[in-house]
């Protein structure tokens, strides 16, 4: 059962914009509000180079990053094509107007992460960083 934690105000959050989270210790949490006033929370790290997506612009349901223009999906952190990669996503609850986050992913999720590498590995040619975002299914 998740233990949820007072952030904000749904109003506190500018629509088409972000609110950052700090966390002790850790990197800093975005929250995003779209027109429609749903509210996301991702980590405030594009997967690209590090930029900070608090800092980019909400378009429908993604974030463009202010570094590279990548489009980064706000309910599950992928970069949408052809850019890969994703970005950690938190649990998000808005009741009464009032927004919460999951206090154990606040507390656990996403302290250590190194920077972001983007395109192919230069480990193996022809190896690209493997994504945790789902292909779209052709139609």
């Amino acid at each position: 059962m998740n233990q949820w934690t007072l952030i904000c105000r749904v109003d506190e959050i500018p629509v088409l914009g972000s609110r950052r989270v700090s966390r002790p210790n850790a990197p800093t949490v975005a929250l995003f509000r779209t027109v429609d006033n749903q509210v996301f929370a991702l980590l405030d790290r594009c997967p690209h180079k590090g930029g900070p997506l608090s800092q980019g612009i909400v378009f429908g349901d993604a974030v463009a990053c202010p570094l590279h223009n990548w489009s980064i999906g706000l309910a599950d952190g992928c970069a949408r094509a052809p850019d890969e990669g994703s970005t950690p996503t938190f649990k998000c609850h808005v009741e009464a107007g009032r927004v919460f986050l999951d206090a154990d992913e606040l507390a656990t999720r996403a302290l250590n992460l190194p920077m972001p590498v983007a395109g192919p590995c230069r480990q193996k040619p022809g190896h690209k960083l493997a994504s945790t975002c789902a292909e779209p299914s052709a139609t």
